[in-house]
């Protein structure tokens, strides 16, 4: 029980961040007093600590990326391009924003989508004079739901991807029909639910033009390449980011466009040491409370049912612990080579089901705090009753997918 009240007060802090203080205040000595009940020994932490530095790595690198993409114009060129293509038609700019996010979640990753892309929708759609919301509630769910096709879209996939024993293109292979269902469901869903908004006259305003950074994109696309090629020479992704990065960074540091200490605090290291002290308190909990009970639910074939027990685990699991948490007490439980249609599963209910409360996923939060920011605050009410229509019947059918694309 001490365990979990540890698990409660790391993720209460992250949620709440009093005073706007980082969420590693709380979770790194917390993660100490863990160690000092023998709730997980030093050992234990060490071991789980070092199998994740890498990928705290490449998530540092892709958070730079991401904010050097917006830094030289990636973003608000974007949100220019989907007031022109979208020629003032709501459902149309829907269908854009759900490309847009799409694809900025699964190759910049989620936080890029929630952080720099939600506001940019937010203004176009406020440009255009159309109802914001559909839009800006696509980004939140997208960004989770979206983040299973790549291992670099999400910090779940990455922790994931070492154990998984696939490649980066086999990796994507599988996932890229669960992907596109997801998608699909999605779309039917939201045009569904916001349908009166949709609806409305199509905006007659002329939005601004803004000339394409070519030279990032450039840069983005060779990343995504790098990505995909990269393991063919032996070269992990976190190095393909990290030369992104520092061209990327090179540019701006030139052009005057940021601080050289900007480099740094932009790489987040606080929220590296966040998930760091995080990885800490749940193997103290995996240990002691969930580990056991999870050994005997969780299954190691690979059958529809199986599979579907799987990811409806996981979703709870997430819904209820969030998912970052929920991903590594899961790992954990499955060991260090598991059955891959499991593990993927994990991944399907991990990332598709916070959509089903705003507490599922740490991204969530940030994305209410974002529209809080710009004056908007979505409501409690709308968001569930949303994510009760879309996460079972999209969980279901990307699992079922999963089950029809695996060897």
């Amino acid at each position: 029980m001490a365990s979990l009240i540890l698990l409660a007060a790391t993720l209460v802090f992250a949620m709440v961040r009093p005073r706007g203080w980082p969420e590693a205040v709380a979770a790194v000595p917390l993660a100490g007093v863990a160690l000092l009940l023998g709730l997980a020994t030093p050992a234990e932490a060490g071991k789980r600590v070092v199998e994740i530095l890498p990928t705290m790595g490449f998530l540092a690198a892709i958070l730079l990326v991401s904010h050097l993409a917006a830094k030289d114009g990636v973003f608000s060129w974007l949100g220019t391009r989907l007031a022109e293509l979208c020629r003032g038609r709501p459902r149309r700019l829907l269908v854009l924003t759900f490309a847009a996010a799409a694809g900025v979640t699964a190759i910049l990753s989620l936080d890029a989508t929630v952080v720099l892309l939600t506001p940019v929708v937010l203004a176009t759609a406020e440009g255009l004079r159309l109802e914001s919301k559909p839009h800006v509630y696509a980004c939140a769910h997208l960004a989770n739901s979206a983040s299973t096709l790549l291992p670099v879209s999400n910090l779940t996939n990455l922790l994931a991807f070492a154990a998984s024993g696939l490649t980066f293109a086999g990796f994507t292979a599988l996932m890229a029909l669960p992907w596109l269902v997801t998608l699909a469901i999605e779309l039917a869903v939201f045009a569904r639910f916001f349908r009166e908004d949709l609806e409305a006259e199509p905006s007659t305003r002329t939005p601004e033009h803004r000339e394409a950074p070519v030279f990032a994109l450039v840069v983005l696309a060779g990343t995504l390449i790098g990505f995909g090629a990269g393991q063919l020479v032996h070269v992990e992704p976190v190095w393909v980011a990290a030369l992104a990065a520092l061209i990327l960074g090179a540019k701006a540091l030139a052009e005057r466009k940021i601080k050289p200490w900007q480099l740094v605090t932009e790489a987040s290291p606080m929220l590296i040491l966040f998930v760091l002290g995080l990885a800490v308190v749940v193997e103290a909990v995996s240990e002691h409370l969930l580990g056991g009970v999870l050994r005997t639910l969780l299954p190691d074939t690979a059958g529809l049912p199986e599979l579907l027990a799987t990811a409806a685990i996981a979703a709870v699991l997430a819904n209820v612990v969030n998912n970052l948490p929920a991903t590594l007490i899961l790992l954990s439980v499955l060991g260090p080579h598991p059955n891959t249609g499991i593990l993927l599963a994990v991944l399907l209910g991990v990332n598709i089901g916070p959509n089903a409360t705003y507490l599922g996923s740490l991204a969530t939060l940030l994305w209410r705090r974002v529209l809080a920011k710009a004056g908007h605050r979505p409501s409690a009410r709308e968001f569930l009753k949303l994510g009760v229509l879309t996460t079972p019947l999209s969980l279901a059918a990307a699992t079922a997918a999963l089950w029809l694309v695996l060897p």
